[in-house]
């Protein structure tokens, strides 16, 4: 994976480059969930890079990307990836981003418009954690990196996958991948990125100045961010549609691929 610096940070990120028919084609920017990385599109990338030029980032301390002593807050997560935008110079994007990515895409839709074509915003929130979720997320982000996942996957799993999901066997290789990619990063850096998650500031105040056509997709089963959080967000978004994905849990492009790429082709083709 090619990847770029960040003062002390290495940021990977995946690129497809432009079909071979397009050279001009437009960039599609993926931006990951807690505990993914790019990975977690790769459905969605496998469908659309013959349309599209696919980009997508890891966050720091996640994926392949470097681990660092700060910058985990959504402000220099947006700063990140509005770098590797400027950096590969393929403004405006399609910017599709999932939980934490959807937290960092609608920061750059506000911030800095120039740079976002359209904003598709998956299984994600406007505001800030629940508070009766930040202990409990900041108490498994410690004994994770005490631990890894192993111990966790009791309390881990229903907060990232929907019920129908996991009670489905052929889901079990999904998981396993997950659990392997995700084995493969430094504990220390998972735990300062769940750390940003929980102590993020909302930007309820701010995203009503988004004028990027607005594509917002929720799992109906999410427990991590429900469906009342994707609604508030289309009601501070001028225009934005809401589209609920029945039987799904929180990470709904490996538990619904084909809904959610038919729904971002669409959505990509009506505002290309």
């Amino acid at each position: 994976m090619p990847s770029f610096a960040r003062g002390p940070a290495s940021i990977f990120y995946s690129d497809t480059g432009a079909p071979p028919d397009r050279a001009d084609a437009p960039v599609v920017f993926f931006g990951h969930g807690l505990l993914f990385s790019g990975w977690m599109f790769h459905p969605q990338i496998a469908a659309l890079k013959s349309q599209y030029r696919c980009v997508a980032i890891d966050w720091r301390g996640q994926g392949q990307s470097s681990t660092t002593a700060d910058g985990y807050d959504m402000d220099s997560l947006t700063d990140d990836a509005v770098a590797l935008i400027e950096s590969l110079g393929v403004a405006p994007v399609h910017y599709v981003g999932l939980s934490m990515g959807g937290f960092i895409g609608q920061r750059i839709a506000v911030r800095r418009p120039e740079l976002i074509s359209t904003l598709s915003l998956l299984d994600t929130s406007a505001g800030p954690e629940d508070p009766d979720k930040v202990k409990k997320y900041k108490l498994l982000g410690a004994v994770y990196r005490l631990t890894g996942i192993a111990p966790l996957r009791k309390a881990v799993l229903p907060i990232m996958f929907g019920p129908r999901f996991l009670a489905d066997p052929a889901s079990k290789q999904v998981i396993k991948e997950w659990e392997r990619q995700l084995g493969r990063t430094q504990r220390s850096g998972i735990r300062q990125a769940v750390l940003g998650v929980a102590n993020r500031l909302p930007a309820e105040s701010e995203i009503g100045r988004i004028g990027a056509p607005t594509l917002v997709i929720v799992g109906n089963d999410d427990a991590a961010t429900p469906p009342h959080k994707s609604q508030r967000i289309v009601e501070l978004i001028p225009g934005a549609r809401l589209v609920t994905i029945p039987d799904c849990g929180h990470t709904s492009t490996l538990e619904q691929p084909d809904v959610v790429t038919e729904q971002l082709r669409d959505f990509l083709a009506q505002n290309g």
